[in-house]
């Protein structure tokens, strides 16, 4: 043998003499492509490979762990930029803001589901067709000149960041944005049902739901109740102030689907079908929900209303 092939080279660059072997896969590495392990040294490869295979870390819930309530912030810059466009631009309102059932006449005036149809009036809301109302009034806030203006939308996002990076570090991403998203479309299912022909528009439905998810949460993990309670109590006289104020209807349905949701992610039995049992149980109260929107668009067309 002679003394040129005895040299040894890196499996990943063959020009680059190396004479250490990686521990996993035993193949010869050059010090570019060495990573630390906890015995000796891997490869490139072997760290990726080691790093698919590894279980990731999961919250009680079964959710992946994050530190950083992301979709929080986002959820916050959607509407704060949402609320910006209706300064900008206050059709906006009207045109996206919750409705079940209405008229528009020629000269864009508004009017009630109840008004005898003509031929020069178009319906409009959820039973027009306009199904993206049940979540884009979600999103979107009373203007500065109504009702009680900036504070409405400052009230809920405050509520948003602080109740919501709680609820999202300990759901997980993913299951978090279900839970405020099947709440804001349970406030709005709630107000085609019993207020069709009431204009709403708001966050709160969605953040009641977070409440309600926060107390169910407590109870499930031990929490020290006080706060929670005091929280809860909060939201719940706030519910009441709301018939006078804002829509209950709307809160009172988000609060529902919030607990609905928490308590399918909180119970859902341990084990390899945890994941299945809990994504089954939104898909089947986003299909209810729709469901019973699609009945009350039926009553509302065929004229019952």
């Amino acid at each position: 043998m002679t003394a040129e092939s005895a040299v040894t080279t890196c499996f990943r660059h063959p020009k680059v003499e190396s004479h250490l072997r990686c521990t996993r896969c035993d193949r010869y590495i050059c010090p570019d492509c060495m990573r630390e392990a906890s015995v000796g040294h891997q490869c490139v490869e072997c760290v990726q490979e080691g790093a698919r295979s590894t279980r990731q870390a999961r919250t009680a819930f079964g959710g992946r762990i994050s530190t950083f309530p992301l979709v929080t912030w986002v959820l916050v810059a959607l509407n704060v930029l949402a609320y910006l466009a209706e300064l900008a631009r206050p059709s906006i309102t009207d045109r996206f803001g919750m409705l079940g059932a209405g008229l528009v006449g020629p000269d864009g005036g508004h009017y009630l589901w109840q008004y005898p149809y003509d031929s020069v009036l178009t319906p409009e809301g959820v039973a027009g067709g306009q199904w993206e109302r049940l979540l884009t009034g979600a999103f979107l806030h009373l203007p500065p000149d109504d009702g009680i203006g900036v504070v409405h939308i400052v009230l809920n996002m405050v509520a948003l960041v602080n109740v919501g990076r709680v609820v999202e570090t300990q759901l997980g991403r993913a299951r978090y944005l279900a839970l405020y998203l099947l709440s804001a479309l349970g406030g709005s299912v709630l107000v085609l049902l019993i207020a069709p022909d009431v204009p709403t528009v708001g966050a709160s439905g969605a953040v009641f739901g977070l409440g309600a998810a926060y107390w169910v949460m407590g109870r499930r993990l031990g929490y020290d109740m006080r706060s929670v309670n005091q929280y809860m109590t909060g939201l719940l006289i706030w519910l009441v102030i709301s018939a006078f104020a804002t829509s209950w209807q709307g809160h009172l349905g988000g609060l529902l689907v919030g607990a609905v949701v928490t308590l399918a992610f909180a119970y859902a039995p341990r084990g390899e079908r945890r994941t299945l049992v809990q994504w089954a149980a939104c898909v089947g109260l986003l299909v209810l929900l729709l469901g019973l929107a699609a009945v009350k668009v039926a009553t509302l067309t065929s004229g019952t209303y």
